[in-house]
């Protein structure tokens, strides 16, 4: 369930995007759910039209995914319904784009940068339109070489940065095992998928089809050769498969989307944030080591994984391949992965080495908490915080009291404080002593509810921070005649735009990670 904030943070986002039109239908759409189009005109009283133009544009920018499910008619009839579903990881998605095109400008170069720019920037491209715009946006007197720009294209389709788009209209058949499941154990009630997760899952497509690449239909010497020593008989044959080949690679280029893997784009922030954490924790040789687990892991690059596995050899490939672990030595890579606390075992005579990236990352969830706790309610608190998270279990007052040396009134008020915002649960219990009886308070740390008051307090300043930029942007419009007052508001929408960017960075710990 997405809080008000993160609906609040996301509108905001859609707004400075799109405007208020598409702001108004989007955020009709996270805050009641799926929606078809007559109950989405009735709840924003738009015309039917103008709400058919936000929906194709939400559609386009990968924020919305329409379904059909069945609905029961008059006279018992079932028609099918088209229900449009806002997705809200791909509207938070659109703060990030920076982010994801230093990512390939750095793994690719920039001419993947500039092809990536151009998906992120209109949703959804064919390799067509992909072609024309690179085109278009070349410099007179410059070429643009066709193959150039298929040879990038292929880079980032095998690199996995890009992908084809899912399916455009999955049918979600209604659960056979829905009427029962009241009467089944509420473990068994966890594992049923939620509307949301059903249809993204029929949308998706196979590996194999979101990363399958275009056809080359480029004569070369093999082929020449090929069509001379075919036989009289096979000619025709010959053709035929040879004319499909280049319909097929037509198609391809003209008619499948194309869009951004936002999949791959957080599994590579989350490798960059776990190797800075080691780095910071252990050393550089640690993040070198463990940056080259993650690139040499044989498991798919999913954000959702919490683990990664690879064998030394291509760990040593990666280690040695980068500036930082030239010089290291097999001896000293082993015991770097010793003290990361990566398990091993043999399989088809190779060492494979495998680490939990959920620990870092809840380790970097831990700290984001702590630094908020610090600020707001004080040392005291930072280190009562601390030793409840260390326990685990219920404490008593006084143990807190004697193990923080914290002043008992004092741990008392700021336990208060802590329990009252939902950061802590109490429970009371009452203890038997010498002749009375008296009452004594256990605490606990509530780290579900605890991670998500600090993700509302991360959305809450998100959009803080997006309605300040917005703010700016106008004054700008106002101030052009003003050189010295614009470079002023450049330079602060500069300061907050990076203020903003970091800021998503504790965001995606909590929410993406």
């Amino acid at each position: 369930m997405i809080s008000q904030d993160g609906v609040n943070l996301a509108v905001c986002v859609i707004t400075a995007h799109f405007g208020d039109l598409v702001a108004k239908v989007c955020s009709c759409l996270l805050k009641r759910g799926s929606l078809s189009l007559q109950e989405i005109v009735r709840t924003t009283e738009f015309s039917n039209s103008q709400v058919k133009n936000c929906l194709l544009v939400l559609i386009q920018h990968n924020c919305v995914q329409a379904f059909s499910v069945p609905r029961g008619g008059a006279g018992g009839a079932t028609k099918t319904v088209t229900q449009y579903m806002a997705l809200f990881d791909n509207i938070l998605h659109r703060m990030r784009f920076s982010k994801f095109l230093a990512i390939v400008k750095g793994d690719l170069g920039v001419q993947c940068e500039t092809l990536l720019q151009g998906i992120l920037g209109y949703g959804r491209l064919t390799f067509d339109q992909l072609m024309v715009r690179a085109t278009s946006k070349q410099s007179e007197g410059s070429s643009c070489n066709v193959d150039v720009l298929r040879k990038n294209f292929s880079k980032l389709v095998h690199g996995h940065y890009v992908e084809r788009c899912p399916r455009p209209e999955p049918f979600i058949a209604p659960s056979e095992e829905a009427a029962p499941a009241r009467k089944r154990s509420s473990k068994f009630r966890e594992e049923i998928l939620s509307l949301e997760q059903q249809v993204v899952i029929a949308a998706s497509l196979t590996d194999a089809e979101r990363f399958s690449e275009i056809p080359n239909t480029g004569t070369d010497a093999s082929v020449t050769e090929d069509k001379q020593d075919v036989t009289v008989g096979d000619k025709r044959k010959f053709e035929s498969t040879e004319l499909d080949e280049e319909t097929e690679a037509t198609i391809s280029e003209t008619e499948v989307l194309w869009r951004a893997n936002f999949q791959k784009f957080v599994f590579c922030l989350k490798k960059k944030v776990c190797v800075a954490k080691v780095r910071s924790r252990k050393g550089l040789d640690a993040g070198v080591v463990l940056e080259a687990i993650i690139e040499s892991s044989e498991q798919e690059c999913d954000s959702s994984k919490i683990y990664v596995k690879a064998s030394m050899d291509s760990i040593l490939e990666k280690v040695r391949g980068k500036p930082d672990g030239i010089s290291m030595t097999l001896e000293l890579v082993r015991g770097i992965l010793e003290d990361l606390d990566c398990s091993s075992h043999t399989e088809d005579c190779n060492v494979y080495y495998t680490i939990e990236l959920q620990c870092i990352t809840e380790s970097c969830r831990k700290d984001e908490v702590e630094s908020l706790i610090l600020t707001k309610y004080g040392k005291e608190a930072f280190r009562i915080f601390g030793l409840l998270n260390r326990k685990g279990s219920p404490v008593e007052t006084d143990q807190i009291s004697d193990f923080t040396l914290v002043d008992k009134k004092v741990a008392q008020q700021v336990l208060y404080n802590l329990w009252k915002d939902d950061f802590l649960s109490m429970q009371k219990v009452s203890v038997e002593g010498t002749g009375q009886r008296r009452e004594n308070f256990l605490w606990k740390l509530n780290k579900k509810s605890s991670w998500n008051l600090v993700l509302n307090h991360l959305y809450h300043a998100a959009l803080n921070l997006n309605q300040k930029i917005t703010h700016v942007v106008e004054q700008e419009h106002e101030a052009l005649l003003s050189e010295e007052k614009l470079k002023h508001l450049k330079n602060s929408r500069t300061i907050l735009e990076l203020s903003l960017l970091k800021l998503d960075d504790a965001i995606m710990i909590f929410h993406d990670f």
